[in-house]
């Protein structure tokens, strides 16, 4: 498979925002753009995950810079929850555009620092701008209900008026794998709801985020209503991770990222609000009935795709196939063509499709765990070749159920591939797993769909396509070890806000 290692030229376009400037790029606290607090606060060095080299220098915020970040956020909460709306929306609606306006130059930033292809890149970016709008037009119409009390006499001429204010600031905590999109999932409906957001981006990743800073910095939200907060992954950045996730001025947590932290961070703060979306194992299961040869050519295309986009990178990424035995012959040939024939290499290439890994200790973790399966009598039908933190990607059958490659996330490009007989045997494979964020149904039986979204133990059930597909508007999140709560703009306002209820008395006489 071919790999080619990023030219000269290419490590020059990962400079087009991030090294504009020589200085490390600023911190946001309470709004405005600070420098480090100097000696002792230190820098973090992003570095292009293709071949190691240097993108740019972060800010990292020192403590006292924290504590303003957080104090600002709880002094501006109240006045921010009853601001009005129109200021909000349209905020937000000035975010979405400036994304817009400058596309290219943010998908070239994620590039730089998270070493997707650039394809998928402008999807993010394109995903974005359409989370903000998402997230204006929610803001005008987020609101509550009337409920009449005269259902007894006791009540008579009394009316319930039930709204939904904020718990209070907002500790966003976001992953490496979509360095834009996610912050904006936690960003534009914390804003959206009047609640302020104090992000804390991943280590490797922050660019993106202090990118958003800067053009929320451009809006009229008030002071406070937003910090954006790079801490290293060292054991100080993650001592000063849990301080805020243990700060009671920070109402609500959200995070996104694995499930040994994302548990940890639940324990740690028991009396929160805590929102967690961690992650699975996702199966697109492919049914009998699915048979033809132009069903069988578009599932195998769509599961190799969807298995590697993000090389495997994402938490809804296809890393189970669950076939019935009837089709199970063909539609496997045409499933490892289909993973031939990605491209593999230099993500500023605009013809790859699968670019590198985020690091080399990603990368040796993945070939382990293939290495751990094989051992134990699975069958590689292609790729596995390492080139760096390139790994081409990989089809496994045989795969013995208790492999790690078959019951954890990868989060690397593995397809492991498995055949049943029939639906039952299918859903209950499915099931067979300690997550639940979403899965596949390749099938054109509206009863089998029906059957299987009674019976699946999962956030999200995907007809007709991979479990890779994510409305931005519609609830995202799972079940068992895959979280808690729901993304989806309008969702995420409902976990970051809460009930409030008036009664109103002599309202009708």
């Amino acid at each position: 498979m071919p790999v080619r290692v990023a030219s000269v030229a290419d490590r020059d376009r990962l400079t087009v925002w991030a090294m504009t400037s020589p200085q490390a790029r600023p911190c946001w606290v309470a709004g405005k753009a600070e420098p480090g607090a100097g000696p002792g606060s230190g820098e973090i060095v992003v570095r292009h995950p293709l071949d190691g080299s240097e993108v740019a220098t972060v800010s990292v915020p020192g403590s006292e810079q924290i504590e303003n970040a957080v104090a600002a956020a709880a002094a501006v909460a109240p006045e921010f929850r009853n601001s009005p709306s129109h200021l909000r929306a349209t905020a937000l609606r000035h975010v979405s555009a400036r994304i817009s306006e400058r596309a290219e130059e943010i998908a070239e930033t994620i590039v730089a620092e998270n070493g997707k292809p650039l394809k998928w890149a402008r999807i993010e970016v394109s995903r974005a701008v359409s989370t903000f709008l998402l997230a204006a037009e929610e803001a005008r119409r987020f609101g509550g209900e009337w409920l009449p009390l005269d259902t007894d006499p006791s009540a008579d001429g009394r009316l319930a008026v039930i709204r939904r204010v904020p718990r209070g600031p907002v500790l966003g905590i976001s992953p490496f794998n979509f360095p834009l999109n996610l912050v904006a999932h936690k960003v534009a409906p914390a804003l959206a709801a009047g609640a302020p957001i104090v992000v804390k981006p991943a280590p490797r990743t922050p660019l993106s985020a202090l990118l958003l800073g800067e053009l929320l910095a451009e809006t009229e939200l008030p002071s406070g209503a937003f910090s954006v907060l790079p801490l290293p992954g060292s054991q100080r950045g993650n001592e000063a991770t849990m301080g805020l996730v243990r700060d009671e001025r920070l109402a609500v947590v959200s995070f996104t990222g694995s499930v040994p932290v994302g548990w940890r961070i639940a324990d740690a703060a028991p009396r929160k609000h805590v929102v967690l979306e961690l992650g699975g194992n996702a199966a697109a299961v492919v049914c009998a009935d699915y048979a033809s040869d132009d069903d069988l050519a578009f599932a195998a295309g769509r599961i190799a795709t969807f298995s590697n986009y993000q090389a495997g990178q994402s938490c809804i990424a296809v890393q189970r196939v669950i076939v019935d035995s009837s089709v199970a012959d063909r539609f496997l040939p045409r499933l490892v063509e289909a993973v031939l024939a990605l491209r593999n290499g230099d993500p500023y290439d605009e013809s790859v499709d699968v670019g590198p890994l985020v690091d080399s200790d990603a990368a040796q973790r993945v070939l382990d765990w293939v290495g751990e399966a094989r051992a134990a009598g699975a069958r590689l039908l292609t790729g596995g070749e390492r080139d760096g933190n390139l790994v081409a990607p990989m089809v496994l059958t045989e795969v013995p159920p208790e492999a790690r490659v078959w019951r954890e996330e990868v989060f690397g490009p593995v397809l492991c591939v498995s055949t049943v007989d029939g639906v039952d045997a299918a859903l209950e494979a499915v099931n067979d797993s300690a997550y639940g964020l979403q899965a596949g149904l390749f099938t054109r039986d509206v009863t089998v769909a029906f059957r299987a979204a009674a019976r699946l133990d999962v956030g999200g059930l995907i007809v007709g396509d991979v479990p890779s597909f994510r409305a931005d508007q519609v609830p995202y999140g799972g079940v068992k070890a895959s979280g808690t709560g729901r993304e989806g703009v309008r969702s995420a306002m409902a976990d970051y806000t809460q009930e409030q209820t008036m009664v109103l008395r002599m309202i009708v006489s």
